[in-house]
């Protein structure tokens, strides 16, 4: 491939919801332009952008593949990203290394959900967009019912390009408005526009004109004053309208049919803004420093990586854009996030799973680098001398929780690690250890989301993994005074053993525990309290009622006895455990749950709906608002109720309602389910008392 500077490099993301064609389109566009020699199907795993045996399986990307397109002595960088909501994260990770973003629309479903949460994220990075309305040959296809649905949904000030000539079966070629010609099949075939179409072209051209016009001042004038503009001057003025995203371009095609895709291919080209027009990259925690930094090949060299994956094949690939400066192969680079070198080898562009070297990446372009040592998604690389540290996307936080552990004993030794790979190369993923239970957590954005990250482990790490649904991190705690009691003796011959400990609990305020004492005269030395200290912490460990955390109590140790010979710390340390437990008991203990404080925003004709299922998980809701169409509910929720609530809220709502979940206190459980779970805890301890 060759070397492009940054003014011919265009950085474009193709968004939108799962299904509407984002991967068949970029087929369509390697086809077209001769860089593959058929056009691959995502039925039969034959495309270049989803080459992961778990996107051929599912038959939906899962993971943002960079397509690189040469044409019009220009390179066109795009990014497919996954449409389905679980891996939102990729697609916020394209958008953050791009100028713009193509949201494409399917013909017969409309604007879906994935449409919305694409549309948004755009507006989120200010992103100037193209529409293609895709699928126009499918049966009840419409782009006039879709063009509609568009602007009612997003009240854009959507400028169509093109005129379909047909739809459904008799779609096959788009009318061009700035060239006035009709353009058959890919777009390589130009005739005159048909009779029935020349007066629906005609008005459609006169939007197209003046929306130019308002994209600079002196076309304006001229526009106003009753002269024709040039298509020169139509596309030099809608150029500036695009990116100052006063308009969005509108698109037709049939990406499976390979119809419409060179237009398209030529309007990035020419409204799409290049690296050296697009927004600056954003710097963080300079002080002395401007706050952006701007594509340029004369600037110290800056990189940030978005991406990295792990090949069987070729070890660590880490995506990389170069932010400004020119990167060379063989050079040496400072990771300013880790504070540590990194040799690059050959420097790559990526096309799917093929990686293909250039010598040198001006700013702007997008490339990988093999076998980085340290390097992971998000930080910045670049000259020592001169720290660029740039600001990193804003990720969604995780939703959905599943408890891992080990399939068998080998696997135990690489759950650790491997886990703390997949988070690396994926950010909306997190993991951690469970104290109250043990347990080992996998975080993510959903089911499919866990799903794919479990199955990654075991294709890429060899690590087998076994899923179920986490405990919830339940707390005891007390509700009043108490006292404990316990002498602990034991004689069987030699040294013996003798402690006798006294103490009182009470219910702690604010923190988790606190260790005191009252002790008065010589019963007992002050030596022998680290030691009851020791004990009692061993049973807040792992709880007296229900095998939890006890939390929020004071224990102050008022009297006890000692012996002279058989008096060791180890009789103290059991005499505080055991008297703690029974000081617990006589305290009227309570089981604690997590409440979490939930947003949930859905569409208006859903709220009812919800607000009755929230109510069978014991919710208060505690308010209800609207923000642009959209209701707005707060609710404080038990943990326990909503741990799968990602999936129920998605078919309460048609996959339309969104939530954040906060962990904000605990409370105590209701006793009709507390009951059943200290119950079930009694009945574990006797089975391996049994045993």
């Amino acid at each position: 491939m060759r070397e492009y500077e940054s003014g011919k490099i265009r950085n474009v993301a193709l968004i939108g919801h799962s299904g509407s064609g984002k991967t068949s389109l970029t087929e369509a566009f390697l086809f077209a332009t001769g860089a593959t020699t058929r056009h691959g199907k995502v039925l039969d795993g034959s495309t270049v952008s989803d080459f992961e045996d778990e996107e051929k399986r599912r038959q939906i990307s899962l993971s943002t593949s960079v397509i690189p397109i040469e044409f019009l002595d220009h390179k066109i960088n795009l990014l497919d990203a996954p449409g389905f909501t679980d891996f939102q994260g990729e697609v916020r990770s394209a958008l953050h290394v791009c100028e713009a973003a193509i949201v494409v629309v399917d013909a017969v479903g409309g604007v879906e959900v994935g449409t919305e949460l694409a549309w948004q994220m755009c507006d989120e990075y200010h992103l100037p967009r193209f529409v293609v309305i895709n699928k126009l040959d499918r049966e009840n296809a419409s782009f006039e019912r879709t063009l509609q649905q568009i602007r009612d949904t997003f009240h854009a000030k959507l400028i169509p390009v093109q005129v379909p000539i047909g739809e459904e079966s008799g779609f096959k070629g788009v009318v061009g408005l700035l060239s006035m010609k009709a353009r058959l099949g890919k777009g390589d075939q130009i005739v005159d526009i048909p009779e029935n179409l020349k007066e629906a072209a005609a008005k459609a051209r006169i939007e197209l004109m003046e929306a130019a016009a308002e994209g600079e001042d002196a076309l304006l004038e001229k526009y106003l004053g009753g002269e024709e503009l040039t298509p020169d001057e139509m596309i030099r003025g809608f150029h500036a309208a695009v990116r100052a995203r006063t308009f969005v371009p509108v698109f037709v095609a049939s990406a499976t049919g390979d119809i419409g895709t060179l237009p398209i291919l030529e309007g990035i080209e020419r409204y799409l803004p290049s690296p050296l027009e697009g927004m600056p990259f954003t710097l963080e925690g300079m002080e002395e420093k401007p706050g952006t930094i701007h594509a340029d090949d004369t600037g110290d060299l800056a990189l940030y990586v978005w991406k990295t994956t792990a090949d069987p094949f070729v070890g660590k690939v880490t995506y990389i854009r170069v932010v400004a400066g020119v990167l060379h192969s063989d050079a040496r680079v400072w990771n300013h996030t880790r504070g540590a070198e990194e040799r690059v080898g050959t420097v790559h562009v990526a096309r799917g799973k093929e990686q293909i070297s250039v010598k040198h990446m001006h700013a702007g372009d997008i490339g990988t680098l093999a076998k980085l040592t340290v390097t992971a998604t998000t930080d910045t690389l670049g000259d020592k001398a001169h720290p660029v540290p740039m600001k990193k996307p804003v990720f969604p936080k995780a939703l959905y929780a599943v408890a891992v552990s080990p399939r068998t004993q080998a696997d135990s030794t690489k759950i650790s690690p491997t886990l703390t790979r997949l988070c690396e190369e994926d950010p909306t993923l997190h993991w951690h250890q469970e104290h109250s239970t043990k347990q080992t957590i996998l975080e993510g954005l959903g089911d499919q989301h866990i799903d794919v990250a479990v199955r990654r482990a075991e294709a890429k790490y060899s690590l087998g993994l076994n899923v179920e649904l986490p405990r919830v991190p339940y707390r005891e705690s007390i509700t009043r005074k108490g006292d404990g009691h316990h002498r602990h003796k034991k004689q069987t011959g030699g040294a013996g053993q003798f402690g006798e400990v006294f103490l009182r609990i009470e219910p702690l305020r604010s923190g988790d525990y606190e260790f005191d004492d009252e002790l008065v005269g010589m019963n007992l030395s002050k030596g022998y309290l680290a030691p009851i200290d020791k004990g009692v912490r061993s049973v807040l460990e792992g709880g007296v009622i229900a095998g939890y955390p006890v939390s929020g109590v004071r224990v102050i140790v008022y009297d006890g006895k000692e012996h002279a010979v058989d008096s060791k710390p180890i009789a103290f340390e059991v005499a505080g455990r055991e008297a703690f437990k029974k000081a617990v008991e006589a305290a009227t203990p309570v089981l604690l749950e997590p409440i979490v404080k939930l947003e949930v925003t859905v569409p208006e004709g859903n709220m009812g709906d919800v607000l009755g299922d929230l109510n069978t998980r014991r919710a208060r809701v505690a308010g209800m608002d609207q923000n642009g169409g959209k209701s707005v509910i707060t609710a404080d929720v038990p943990l326990a109720e909503v741990q799968r609530y990602v999936t129920d809220l998605r078919s309460l709502t048609g996959g339309r309602g969104v939530f954040a979940m906060t962990f904000d206190r605990y409370e105590p459980v209701p006793p009709h389910i507390a009951q059943p779970i200290i119950a079930a805890h009694k009945k574990d301890k006797a089975a391996e008392s049994d045993e």
